[in-house]
């Protein structure tokens, strides 16, 4: 597989969906828990999403209950907790796992192609994000401790 185009993704609403829809649009990718403590970056990522979506910006959240099973939910108490709690309007995705055997594709994708600290292939936490280009490569993985707000040159600079 040479790009983000070539996968497919369950949406929170259970309809699949193919990456390659979002063709020619920078993407930021991260997986999401809703009881975490990074959880209010939800608001950064959508204030970008919401700021940026017309200049050719797509948030993709992907939920994931792996680390400290902060995301327990089933995909309707998720999309409604994103909705009411921080007014989530970018695309969300059905639960994943990042990590071990029963890795998306997706993200075993994304960890080959932007390796974490020292090398690092695995997900450390929820909130990791992963910036693609318009032409559908991984150019750079964040850490969880990086804020949103703290992406916006990074991504401006792929607009």
């Amino acid at each position: 597989m040479a790009s983000i185009y070539d996968f497919t993704a369950t949406g929170i609403d259970g309809k699949e969906v193919a990456l390659a829809d979002y063709r020619g649009k920078v993407l930021l990718i991260v997986n999401t828990a809703s009881k975490c403590g990074f959880t209010p970056q939800y608001e950064g990522l959508e204030t970008l999403y919401k700021d940026l979506q017309d200049k050719g910006l797509v948030v993709l959240g992907f939920p994931c209950n792996q680390f400290g099973k902060q995301e327990p939910g089933d995909a309707e108490e998720i999309a409604n907790f994103c909705k009411l709690t921080y007014d989530v309007n970018f695309p969300m995705f059905a639960k994943i796992d990042v990590n071990g055997e029963d890795a998306a594709p997706l993200y075993e994708f994304l960890k080959r192609e932007a390796r974490g600290l020292m090398g690092s292939k695995a997900i450390k936490w929820n909130f990791t994000k992963f910036l693609v280009d318009r032409e559908g490569h991984v150019v750079r993985r964040f850490s969880p401790q990086t804020k949103p707000e703290h992406l916006r040159s990074a991504i401006e600079a792929l607009l």
